[in-house]
């Protein structure tokens, strides 16, 4: 069967064994496919050495300990520092620290790995302090909690501190800004109005985001489909637990399988994806598969024009990470894609920092969204150009003054929809 995929503004054939009992995760869908040059990761021993780890670390599979026992202090280092760019240092530290002396890293990275370990579970428990005193004040306003992604996923993990965090994302089942405006009276905190799809604010030093939408409806249509979707499924809220004096609210099962999916997507077409995406995602189909309503999300992975990327994305938790392939329905593996993602996922293109300055900034953005354009094709299911303009858009609205008012009503009035 010859597959062929339009992708980089070139296009090649690929090859593919006919395989009739497997079909696309989902059903119908586009498989893209291209014959691509990449680093040949079986000879890449840091990289090797991190995928076998992470496997050992998530299912507790055996690692092989020769390639550990060959590294030299420059391999270790270039371990480390993947580890901590992919945000699985401390899941890997798991592995790390029952080795023997002979095949540990040396000293000085060693100490620097355990003191790095120990700053995510302090961030953890901290985060978690902070949730359970957000959840309090709220409740105390009659405001239920939802927790999205972040410290609830981490319940999903064998040691939940060593899933890092970041902000905490919020959902208050429509009494956003009731919650902002109590914050604000009460507490004299500051309210951050300017995003596109939540509101930010700082409590007790940790960044929170209160989502009125899910995904950013203005970036493409499908994200507007799918948001009407996921606020249907979030009106009925998995399991909920006590976190001090509050009750905290997780998402249902069906709603985290899409809604992970559909982040991840964002953040690979965004060229800014790393390994522990892949790691949330496989923890919690681990802990969540039997209670996925699959069929609901495959249609939904389907209209949205997404699965392409689900494909490959699954293909890589099966091939490279371990994912047992039977906790999930049937998927379409393309081998050369899924190197080619898993590559752009270790070493994305044009990574550096974006210049400060105005002109270089743009330019500098400008290629790496051309150097990403056959990631956009996999994720979103609209011309490029399309996608171009719209980004362009959003931008001189957040710019320039004569339309940021007009932007902060619209963003009021949806928000009040979305309470409605």
């Amino acid at each position: 069967m010859r597959l062929f995929y339009r992708g980089g503004g070139l296009s090649g054939p690929v090859f593919a064994e006919k395989r009739p009992e497997m079909r696309p995760f989902g059903g119908r869908g586009r498989t893209p496919g291209r014959a691509v040059t990449i680093t040949d990761m079986e000879k890449n021993d840091p990289e090797k050495l991190l995928l076998e780890w992470l496997r050992r670390a998530l299912w507790g599979t055996p690692a092989s300990l020769e390639g550990l026992a060959a590294c030299d202090a420059a391999a270790w280092e270039t371990l480390y520092g993947l580890a901590a760019q992919q945000g699985v240092l401390a899941l890997l530290w798991e592995v790390l620290e029952p080795l023997s002396a002979e095949v540990q890293p040396p000293k000085a990275l060693r100490l620097r790995w355990a003191f790095e370990t120990v700053r995510v579970e302090r961030r953890w428990r901290r985060q978690y302090r902070t949730v359970a005193r957000l959840a309090a004040f709220y409740t105390r306003h009659g405001i239920p909690m939802m927790l999205l992604k972040g410290c609830g996923l981490s319940r999903c993990y064998p040691v939940p501190e060593h899933r890092p965090c970041g902000d905490v994302d919020i959902w208050l089942f429509g009494h956003q800004p009731g919650g902002d405006a109590a914050l604000a009276r009460e507490l004299g905190i500051e309210v951050d109005m300017e995003k596109e799809h939540h509101t930010t604010f700082w409590f007790d030093g940790i960044p929170v985001e209160n989502h009125y939408d899910f995904l950013n409806t203005r970036t493409c249509a499908s994200n507007r489909r799918l948001e009407r979707l996921l606020k249907r499924l979030a009106a009925r809220p998995g399991e909920s637990f006590e976190m001090g004096e509050a009750r905290v609210y997780l998402p249902s099962a069906t709603f985290n399988a899409l809604f992970l999916l559909r982040h991840a997507a964002g953040h690979f077409a965004g060229c800014a994806i790393g390994l522990r995406h892949f790691v949330d995602w496989m923890r919690f189909v681990a802990a969540c598969h039997d209670r996925i309503d699959w069929p609901v999300v495959q249609s939904a992975i389907r209209e949205s024009g997404m699965q392409p990327f689900v494909d490959c994305f699954l293909g890589v938790c099966i091939g490279f990470l371990g994912l047992d392939a039977d906790l999930l329905p049937p998927v379409r593996r393309d081998p050369r894609l899924e190197r080619r993602m898993l590559e752009a996922v270790l070493h994305p293109p044009l990574s550096g920092t974006v210049p400060a300055r105005r002109l270089p900034g743009i330019w500098f953005r400008l290629r790496r969204w051309w150097a990403c354009r056959w990631m956009r094709r996999m994720v979103y299911d609209e011309p490029l150009a399309l996608g171009f303009l719209r980004m362009s858009w959003l931008h001189v609205k957040r710019h320039l003054p004569l339309l940021q008012a007009r932007e902060a009503a619209d963003r009021a009035r949806r928000a009040a929809q979305s309470r409605a």
